[in-house]
């Protein structure tokens, strides 16, 4: 065993070890507990917690290796998913709140006084979580598969599904909740640790921010300057040039934004909190902890790119560093030395069409190889290691918890058994986690695209189904049942169909070329990842035509969406 995989084994097992003993110790005893933590976690909590739910093993491991790789295409993620927050702190989540339910097929059910657009609401909620969750599994094998040098990356899924059924099944919202508060201090000091060291390594600040706009200590140029130039030098676009059309940029980040103000998982943080006051302190909070992360990941982006493009160009291969083999070995570098010449060529041209480079390498390990590119201690990698396990883990126990009360309290109490008593919905609730854990760990081992891809499916999804209902249902008192059901459905069934057909659908139309390396995507040039922004679209337009031409809503109903409007009079 290397000295990299006994850290692994220390952090991961030391912070496994507080996770499950806070689940053990929070366990819920009620519904109430179960779903929203009992009502009672206080706002820098819930902020913590909602940052660690947020911050995916796509903000952790894939984001700043997408931004590696677009370059300032990938600001696209940055600005989508912050600003998405901030949209759904001020527009949705007091307001939510306020009508005070568990879930967000429960508000769709009630606000739009229907068992069906519950049932609808059930199914997109599914739909998104388990997509959003494939993404988390799929970055937990990554990790496993590497530092732990297990042989099946199906062994490690298998690890992180026996971890996260354990305290969500037994804790639900409230193990949940003071989880993810641990699971934010490990994964945040993981991410800005080895950004440190680097920083300091690369441009003599200790700020990575800064460093990331100051000058490299070694060629004495503008470390921008010094990526641009490699980039150039081996065929690829600057690193700092746009890569993507302009609407397909714009759609990927609106989808991005408005996906956020409508996933379930995060949403329902905002339910474990006292009052909307308090909502919307903790709202403030989360924002804190999550810039933390997010500023820093274009700094992490740029020095990943640069060490690794000065580490293996031009290198012979019989001398790369250990680092390297080992990834080789997990399948996420390969090389093809195409003039056999024995040298690693990492060019950017072409031939009839086909990247020529001899060196592939996954952008979701650049995150957790930068440490060791850089020469890191081995504590360091370690550390990362388990940072990226507690950012994967924290997102799928919420996801797999919005699953479960979904089934269990919106389907069968709510719309299948009225009369189930509190005893059977916990019953229920927990078996449904489990059988949730079990196909999640499934959709891990299957690897649709990067990490950050899969997520930003799910945005898209939940964007054209879950965000107009939501708005609509707070905001216009005309919105009724048939219009935000017809929506729902228009949105979710296109915006799925897209994302399906051209993702597996290979053969594009420039002579065969698939649609991903020819980027000539069929609908005005916009990608899968981009689609739910013309979803929510489309949802909006029929779902306010249909309202048009049906019956409005009942007095009752815009009695209640009046009052959530209104701030609180005990406040």
């Amino acid at each position: 065993m290397d000295s990299i995989q006994l850290w692994t084994l220390i952090l991961a097992g030391l912070s496994f070890s507080l996770y499950i003993g806070i689940a053990i110790i929070t366990r819920a005893s009620s519904t109430g507990e179960f779903y929203i933590a009992g009502k009672g976690v206080p706002a820098y909590a819930n902020g913590m917690a909602t940052a660690a739910d947020w911050m995916s093993a796509a903000s952790f491991i894939s984001m700043a290796g997408l931004i590696s790789f677009a370059g300032r295409d990938g600001s696209m993620y940055l600005m989508g998913w912050t600003g998405g927050y901030v949209l759904l702190a001020l527009l949705l989540a007091p307001y939510l709140r306020k009508f005070g339910k568990f879930t967000v097929p429960d508000f769709v059910g009630d606000r739009y006084y229907s068992q069906v657009a519950r049932v609808v609401a059930v199914i997109c909620a599914i739909f998104v979580s388990f997509t959003y969750v494939c993404g988390q599994m799929q970055g937990v094998g990554l990790v496993f598969t590497k530092f732990l040098q297990l042989k099946q990356e199906w062994h490690g899924v298998l690890i992180g599904m026996a971890i996260v059924f354990f305290y969500a099944v037994l804790g639900g919202m409230k193990g949940i909740t003071y989880t993810q508060v641990a699971q934010y201090c490990v994964l945040i000091f993981a991410f800005l640790v080895p950004a440190i060291f680097i920083s300091i390594q690369m441009t003599g600040h200790f700020i990575p921010q800064i460093g990331m706009g100051g000058t490299h200590t070694q060629s004495g140029q503008f470390l921008l300057d010094r990526l641009d130039g490699l980039s150039t030098d081996l065929g690829f676009g600057a690193y700092t040039a746009r890569g993507r059309s302009v609407i397909d940029h714009f759609c990927i980040t609106a989808a991005l934004m408005l996906g956020t103000a409508g996933l379930p998982h995060v949403i329902v943080r905002f339910y474990t909190v006292k009052r909307v006051s308090t909502a919307r302190t903790s709202a403030g909070w989360a924002l804190l902890f999550i810039a933390i992360l997010y500023t820093t990941a274009p700094a992490v982006a740029v020095f990943a790119r640069t060490n690794l493009l000065d580490t293996v160009r031009d290198k012979p291969y019989a001398e790369v560093p250990s680092w390297f083999k080992t990834w080789e070995k997990a399948e996420y570098i390969k090389f093809e030395d195409k003039n056999g010449d024995g040298l690693i060529q990492y060019t950017g041209t072409k031939k009839e069409g086909l990247p020529a480079n001899e060196l592939t390498v996954n952008q979701d390990i650049m995150v957790l190889a930068n440490p060791e590119i850089a020469n890191l201690p081995p504590w360091v990698v370690g550390l990362v290691a388990a940072g990226a396990l507690a950012a994967a883990l924290s997102t799928a126990a919420g996801l797999l918890l919005v699953i479960s009360t979904s089934v269990a309290h919106d389907l069968f109490k709510r719309t299948l058994n009225p009369k189930m008593s509190e005893k059977q919905e916990l019953r229920v609730a927990r078996i449904a986690a489990g059988v949730a854990v079990c196909v999640a760990g499934i959709f891990g081992v299957v690897k649709l695209a990067f990490v950050a891809e899969v997520v930003a499916f799910a945005f898209g999804l939940a964007a054209a189904s879950f965000f107009p209902a939501i708005l609509m249902g707070i905001f216009s008192r005309r919105m009724n049942r048939e219009g935000a059901i017809a929506g729902m459905i228009v949105g979710l069934v296109f915006t799925a169909a897209y994302i399906i057909t051209f993702t597996f659908y290979h053969t594009g139309p420039a002579g065969g070329v698939p649609y991903k390396q020819s980027g000539d995507w069929p609908l005005f040039g916009i990608s899968p990842q981009g689609i739910g922004f013309v979803g929510m679209l489309m949802n909006f337009t029929v779902a306010l035509v249909v309202s048009r031409f049906t019956p409005p809503p009942p007095d009752e109903i815009r009695e209640i969406i009046d009052n959530i409007r209104l701030p609180d009079p005990v406040e």
